[in-house]
C-alpha cells in the first residue's frame, strides 16, 4: 500500500484548469521528485495534498484513508509535514523558538495551564526545547539556535524550515523548492542531508525542485508536470531523457545531458519504491 496516493485529482479556478487527472504515488521510505516548468501546477498539487485547496474532483489518500476533505491541521496531525516556496517561518524570532513553536500539536498541557504557567508546563517546555536542539544538532544547525531567522541567508533559512517541519514529527515530508537560493555545492549537500533524514526519521519524502541534478540524484521515482498534467513519470534516468520532458522543461536537445544521473542512495531498509510494478514515461 502506498503511504500517499493521489488519484485522478483535478482542480479548476473558474475557467482555468490548474490540474487535470493527476495520479501520483509515494511508497514507504521513498523519495519522489516532482519537476516541471513554472506554472505546471506543482505547488497547486502540494496545496491539494496538504489541504490548502480542495480538489474539484479526485481523491487524496494517506495510508489508504481518504483525506481529501480534512483541514490542514488534521492532515498535519496525521503526519503530513510541508515546507513552502517562500520560507514559512516566524522570521523575527530565533531558530530555536521556531522549532519549539512547531511542536505545539505535541505539547501535553492545555491552553489554560499554559496561560496560568502551572509547573507541569515548564517540564513540557523543557522537553520541547531539548527535542528542538536535537533536531538542530542532527542538521548541523545547533550553532545558529539563538540567531534570528531574518538575519540568516536564504539558503540557511530553507534548512531551518526543514528542521521546523521535522519538529512536527511527520511521516511524509513534502518539500516545495528546498534547493532554491542554493548553489550546486549547497544543493549537493542538501541532497545528502535528505538521504540522511530519510534514514534517521524513516521518512517518505515528496519534493518539488527546479534543480534537476538534485532531484535526479536522490529520487527513487520522478514525475514531470506540464500544463497541469503528468507529462512523464518513471525512474530519474527515464524521465530526464524523455523527449517531451527535454522539450518542455530542459530546453535542450534530447541527446544532451540536462543533469547528472544517479541512484537514490537508499538506506539499509526495505527497498523504496518496491511497490511499483512498472515504470513508464
Amino acid at each position: 500500500m502506498s503511504v500517499l496516493e493521489i488519484d485522478d485529482v483535478s482542480i479548476h479556478f473558474g475557467g482555468v484548469k490548474a490540474l487535470q487527472h493527476i495520479a501520483l504515488r509515494a511508497g514507504e521510505w521513498e523519495i519522489v521528485g516532482i519537476i516541471g516548468p513554472n506554472g505546471a501546477g506543482k505547488t497547486t498539487l502540494f496545496n491539494c495534498i496538504t489541504g490548502f485547496y480542495t480538489p474539484t474532483s479526485g481523491t487524496v489518500r494517506y495510508r489508504g484513508k481518504d483525506i481529501s476533505n480534512l483541514p490542514v491541521h488534521a492532515r498535519t496531525a496525521l503526519g503530513l509535514g510541508r515546507t513552502f516556496q517562500n520560507v514559512g517561518l516566524v522570521k523575527n524570532t530565533t531558530v530555536l523558538e521556531n522549532l519549539c513553536t512547531a511542536q505545539h500539536l505535541q505539547v501535553a498541557y492545555d491552553p489554560v495551564s499554559g496561560i496560568l504557567g502551572l509547573p507541569a508546563t515548564f517540564v513540557e517546555e523543557s522537553r520541547v526545547a531539548v527535542r528542538a536542539r536535537q533536531i538542530l544538532e542532527l542538521m548541523s544547525l545547533e550553532h545558529i539556535a539563538l540567531e534570528r531567522v531574518a538575519d540568516l541567508p536564504y539558503g540557511m533559512q530553507k534548512r531551518v524550515e526543514i528542521a521546523a517541519v521535522l519538529a512536527t514529527d511527520p511521516d511524509v515530508l513534502l518539500l516545495d523548492e528546498p534547493g532554491s537560493g542554493m548553489g550546486p555545492e549547497e544543493a549537493h549537500d542538501l541532497g545528502d542531508l535528505l538521504l540522511t533524514l530519510r534514514k534517521e526519521f524513516g521518512l517518505t519524502i515528496v519534493m518539488i525542485d527546479h534543480h534537476v541534478p538534485l532531484v535526479t540524484r536522490i529520487s527513487d521515482y520522478v514525475y514531470c508536470l506540464n500544463f497541469g498534467e503528468v507529462l512523464a513519470q518513471g525512474t530519474p534516468d527515464v524521465v530526464r531523457r524523455h523527449p517531451e520532458v527535454v522539450k518542455a522543461y530542459m530546453g535542450t536537445d534530447e541527446t544532451d545531458e540536462p543533469g547528472e544521473a544517479g541512484g537514490a542512495g537508499s538506506p539499509a531498509t526495505p527497498q523504496p519504491g518496491a511497490h511499483r510494478s512498472e515504470e513508464y514515461a
